[in-house]
């Protein structure tokens, strides 16, 4: 197993076919039934047998609530690190545990570089308070590490917690010297520093990570990305889809239509019956394959609502009822 998984983890950022993606996908399911405790209980109690696996629709795809309450882990291997979700008060973290720094290192830096080249052309400036004032968040970890290889070259990027007038002394100074840069942000803080001061922005990039996190009302996305686009004088809202259980990230460049890195692909499934996997243009579920994910789960079913279109891209449509709200990008519709 651990000599098939180095294979894997070298090949997954070099994927040139359809059909390469799918034979690791099959690879990695017949290790996780066989190695994960938590996916194999969970497939034996769907009564699948791994001999009927013949493509990535047959693969059953773990919930995303499994990692609120299980460890959800290949057991040969021994756990670096972990990060958590934010949760609510009196709600429960998801807990998504590593067996390589590196490997996340990597996933993260060559999604980003796959949609805007080197990580180094940029400053980073994070405006990004909910996830500073918890601990464990890979989001917080992910930004650290732009922020760092960013200024080796550039010296501006930087975390911002409150202090607004700093983050506009810090984007006039960028602007001034023609510097690429892009601000992100969680939406609420976004919106903060938005009505705060009415800047010109549209020589860099803004990018929202969504979550309301309680503080503002809820907006649909078209509401939220309009106002920005208003107040910073852009033309679109860049925005990012992750999630604590996954290693891999969707960009938006505007319009909120996602694109995966090859890595990473969307299904999606029936709402009503989870077997049943959708066309093009049609609204259901979300289910990620994240092939980076190779030590806890590559096959997550989530409670978010999409739309898949061509090009391995889709839409963020919302969230199922009665689901946990969190703090990744997802607007109530």
């Amino acid at each position: 197993m651990i000599k098939k998984l180095k294979i894997v983890e070298k090949n997954i950022f070099q994927l040139q076919t359809n059909q390469e993606f799918e034979d690791i996908c099959i690879q990695l399911f017949n290790i996780h039934y066989s190695g994960n405790r938590t996916y194999s209980n969970f497939c034996k109690l769907l009564g699948i047998d791994k001999k009927n696996i013949a493509q990535i629709y047959d693969i059953p795809f773990l919930p995303v609530e499994f990692f609120k309450s299980k460890k959800v882990y290949l057991d040969a291997f021994e756990v670096q690190e972990f990060f958590s979700s934010s949760a609510t008060t009196g709600a429960i973290s998801s807990k998504h545990y590593y067996h390589s720094l590196h490997l996340y290192e990597q996933s993260f830096f060559k999604s980003f570089e796959n949609f805007y080249g080197d990580v180094s052309n940029y400053n980073f400036l994070c405006l990004l308070p909910s996830y500073l004032e918890r601990e464990g968040s890979s989001l917080i970890y992910m930004a650290n590490k732009f922020i760092e290889k960013s200024n080796i070259k550039l010296k501006k990027s930087a975390f911002f917690l409150n202090n607004f007038q700093e983050l506009k002394n810090r984007l006039e100074q960028i602007i001034k010297n023609n510097e690429k840069f892009i601000l992100l942000g969680v939406s609420f803080a976004l919106l903060d520093f938005s009505e705060k001061y009415n800047l010109d922005l549209s020589s860099g990039i803004v990018m929202e990570t969504g979550g309301m996190k309680g503080r503002r009302k809820e907006l649909i996305r078209e509401e939220l990305h309009q106002l920005l686009m208003h107040s910073f004088n852009v033309n679109e809202i860049h925005s990012e889809y992750g999630m604590t259980e996954l290693f891999s990230q969707a960009y938006s460049k505007g319009l909120g239509v996602y694109s995966c890195p090859p890595w990473m692909k969307i299904l999606i499934r029936d709402s009503t019956d989870p077997k049943k996997y959708l066309n093009n243009n049609h609204s259901g579920c979300i289910n990620s394959i994240d092939l980076a994910n190779m030590y806890s789960c590559p096959f997550i079913s989530t409670q978010d609502i999409g739309k898949k279109q061509g090009n391995n891209s889709f839409e963020v449509l919302g969230r199922m009822d009665q689901s946990d709200v969190r703090g990744c990008n997802l607007m109530v519709v």
